[in-house]
Formats: structure tokens, C-alpha cells, sequence
């Protein structure tokens, strides 16, 4: 599969762009070019009211299962800076997987740059929420 720069529609709620636009922010100095990745991202995204999320919608706090141009599956909780564990498989917001995964509907792929600037590609497999709303 070619998906090099490929950006598809996104989906985030309002709730959501606004705490991630105060992390990217916050992170701007220390991480500057995942931080710039993620405004980039909450910036191009199609905003709606926090309620009316699809559920096949990443979003923070999903479970996300996805396969890399590597081949390679995986399954992670996407998750704030402060709750990252990759024991856990619990994946910051603030890492490029992360960064490329908001908003992502399952069947969509996404490319992204790796953190030794390559470009790389993943596909969304399956969202789960742990939560009720």
C-alpha cells in the first residue's frame, strides 16, 4: 500500500481540541515538532459537540488496534502525556503514533513521520471506548 502523506478526514470533539491545544502548547519548547504536528492535526480536524463522536472514532482514551507499513500490529490505549506507560500499552497523545491517530475512523489510514524522520504509514483496525458517553 502507497500511503505516503496521506491525511484523511479527522474527527475530534470540541472538548478534546481544546485540552489537546493546551498540551501542544505547553509541550511547544520541549517537544516543538510533535507539538507542531498536533496543532497541525487539531487544526485541519472537523470539530463536533463532545456527545456526538462516532463510536468508531479514535479519540483520547480509545483503544486502538491498528497495523503499521511494517506489518506489524498493535494495540494501544491512546492516552494524555501524564498517563503513558508502554508497558501498559498505553500511548501518549504526544508521540508521533499518537499525534497520527486522533481522530482516525477505523478502515482509515494516516501517514507520519517517525522520530528518525522517516515516513511511515498505519491503518486503523478497530476503536473500542472503556467509557459509556
Amino acid at each position: 500500500m502507497n500511503a505516503v502523506n496521506t491525511r484523511p478526514p479527522i474527527l475530534i470533539s470540541d472538548v478534546e481540541t481544546n485540552q489537546l491545544h493546551k498540551i501542544a502548547r505547553s509541550a511547544a519548547d520541549k517537544f516543538e515538532d510533535i507539538a507542531d504536528e498536533l496543532m497541525t492535526e487539531l487544526e485541519r480536524a472537523e470539530k463536533c459537540p463532545a456527545g456526538q463522536v462516532p463510536p468508531n472514532v479514535v479519540r483520547m482514551q480509545s483503544n486502538v488496534r491498528f497495523v503499521t507499513d511494517r506489518g506489524t500490529e498493535h494495540s494501544i490505549e491512546l492516552v494524555y502525556p501524564e498517563d503513558a506507560d508502554i508497558i501498559r500499552d498505553r500511548l501518549s497523545i504526544l508521540s508521533p503514533i499518537g499525534t497520527a491517530l486522533i481522530g482516525l475512523s477505523e478502515g482509515q489510514v494516516m501517514s507520519w513521520i517517525d522520530r528518525t524522520g522517516g515516513s511511515r504509514w498505519l491503518k486503523v483496525l478497530e476503536v473500542n471506548h472503556s467509557d459509556t458517553d
